[in-house]
Parts: C-alpha cells; sequence; structure tokens
C-alpha cells in the first residue's frame, strides 16, 4: 500500500496529496491539471437529505501527485472512488500512469462534466445513466435551475461509454473554447511572443528573470507553488476568475501570491523566471476554458 503521510505531497488539504481546485481541459503538453474550486455539499438544514461527500469527507475536487510504484486501482481505493471515475477524469489511455503525473481525483465515483452549449441537467444526466435527482442533490440544483456552458457538475454513479470515450479520442487535439473579448489583460508589460498556442491552451512570453507579472483578470488564487519541478511548470501559480475560467502562470522566478488570496486585475502576483522545464527566461501563460488572445 501506499504512505500517505507525506507532507511534500500536498497543498491545501490534509488528504493524502490532493489540493483545492483545477480544470483539466488541456490539449497535451506537460501533464498538470487544475482543478475546479466545487464544493459540494449537504445545507445541513433538518429535513434534508445527506449528500455523500465520499471519503475524504470533503467533498472537494482533489489532485493527486503519483509516486514511484502508484498503481490506478491503489490510488482508488486510496480515494474511495473507482478506478474508471480517475481514467476519466484525467482522459487516460488505458492505466497508464508515470511517476510525477498530477492526477484529478473527484471526491466521489463519477463523472466530470463541463456543461456545453445545449446541455440540460437532464440531457447530461441521460448522457451518463444517472438519476437525475442524485445530479441535482449533489450539485444543489432544484429541477428548474439552468446551466451554462463552462459550469462543471458531479454526475455520480455516471459511466462513460465505450463510444464516448472514442468520441473524446478522435476529438482530441480539436478543443474550441468561447471567448471573452476584453475579460483577460496581457500578465506582462513588453516582452515578446516566442511560442504560440501549445500545450494546455498556452501561449509563452518571453520577457527578462525579474519581469513583474500581472493578474491577467479580477480572481481568488487556488495554486501556489514556489519551488520545485511541479512537471515541469517549476514555481507556478493558477487564480480562478469569476466567469468560470481559470489561468495560469509558470516558470516564475518569484511567486508573491497564497492560496485563498483574492486578487484584483493588473495586480502584481510574481515575477517571470526560467524554473522548471524551461529553456529561457519567459511566462507560461495558460487560459482555462475560454480562449487564450495572446
Amino acid at each position: 500500500m501506499l504512505e500517505v503521510t507525506d507532507p511534500g505531497n500536498s497543498q491545501t488539504l490534509t488528504l493524502l496529496a490532493g489540493y483545492l481546485n483545477i480544470n483539466p481541459t488541456g490539449t497535451g503538453g506537460v501533464e498538470v491539471a487544475i482543478v475546479d474550486g466545487t464544493v459540494l455539499e449537504s445545507n445541513g438544514i433538518e429535513g434534508e437529505f445527506f449528500v455523500d461527500l465520499g471519503k475524504s469527507g470533503t467533498g472537494q475536487i482533489s489532485v493527486y501527485i503519483v509516486r514511484t510504484g502508484d498503481t490506478l486501482s491503489e490510488i482508488a481505493e486510496m480515494f474511495g472512488v473507482s478506478a474508471n471515475t480517475i481514467i476519466w477524469a484525467n482522459d487516460i489511455r488505458g492505466t497508464s500512469i508515470k511517476v510525477g503525473q498530477e492526477l484529478v481525483i473527484l471526491p466521489i465515483s463519477g463523472v466530470r462534466h463541463v456543461v456545453k452549449s445545449g446541455d440540460t441537467l437532464k440531457s447530461v444526466a441521460t448522457k451518463y445513466k444517472a438519476d437525475l435527482n442524485d445530479v441535482l442533490l449533489y450539485n444543489g440544483l432544484a429541477i428548474g435551475d439552468k446551466i451554462k456552458s463552462g459550469d462543471v457538475i458531479i454526475i455520480p454513479d455516471g459511466v462513460i461509454s465505450a463510444t464516448q470515450v472514442s468520441s473524446v479520442k478522435n476529438s482530441a487535439g480539436a478543443q474550441t473554447y468561447p471567448v471573452y473579448s476584453g475579460y483577460y489583460i496581457r500578465p506582462i508589460v513588453g516582452g515578446r511572443k516566442t511560442q504560440g498556442i501549445h500545450g494546455n491552451n498556452g501561449v509563452d512570453l518571453a520577457a527578462p528573470t525579474g519581469t513583474p507579472i500581472l493578474a491577467a483578470a479580477d480572481g481568488r488564487v487556488i495554486v501556489s507553488r514556489a519551488g520545485g519541478y511541479n512537471g515541469g511548470y517549476g514555481s507556478y501559480l493558477v487564480i480562478s476568475h469569476p466567469n468560470g475560467t481559470q489561468t495560469l502562470y509558470a516558470h516564475l522566478s518569484q511567486n508573491s501570491v497564497f492560496v485563498g488570496q483574492n486578487i484584483a486585475q493588473g495586480q502584481i502576483i510574481g515575477a517571470v523566471g526560467n524554473t522548471g522545464k524551461s529553456t529561457g527566461s519567459h511566462l507560461h501563460f495558460e487560459i482555462r476554458g475560454a480562449k487564450n488572445p495572446f
């Protein structure tokens, strides 16, 4: 069995190597998944149904860093979810995982669904062969509630059919994103773009080490790591924004913010560097869930 008490493999949760928040919508590149800041819990009102928050008891989506000797079945057992839940959430081919890979772990067995145009609560439940009432209860929704593109819903006990898995594989690399014109500002002043869209919807902006990095939009810090390889990102941070998207800033020489901190657009959050898998001083900047305008 795995050792689960290593404090060096955790961020903000006491649960194994989990930390709050992520959005695994990447199209390749460095295998790091950012998790949505969704807290799923019962409201505690007398007479209300109890919502199963999963083995962790937090109802929060987590991320686990794969260690030497780990297997999918062992990780699934630790978190109290099915192996398929991990496979589907991370678009894993077969059962192949590798040391250093960060896996999105749902709080309960099922499927994480990012709402697309035309989706309804009923159609989503049907798609994954799930009970609509379970979906409503778990996500704190009512039958008449509207869902919009970009919303994230947990489908308890949902399953992805072989046909759906094939469809996902065939569409890899064809990811399209909504456009939020004017929502994000360029995260550095000056510098130059040295690589266009690559990896997880990111661009590379070259600038001297120490160049201030600005928050692209208002939001809250959900990941903040200073030091380490971190799947190639080196020192990096992630901000969750009110429109349901996240921005990631990697290869930093300095990280000036902490998890849970509220950030204003244009605020200095760190400095350009050359950490992690990097061949020169630059900022790797990703937008998860929206078109990257830079």
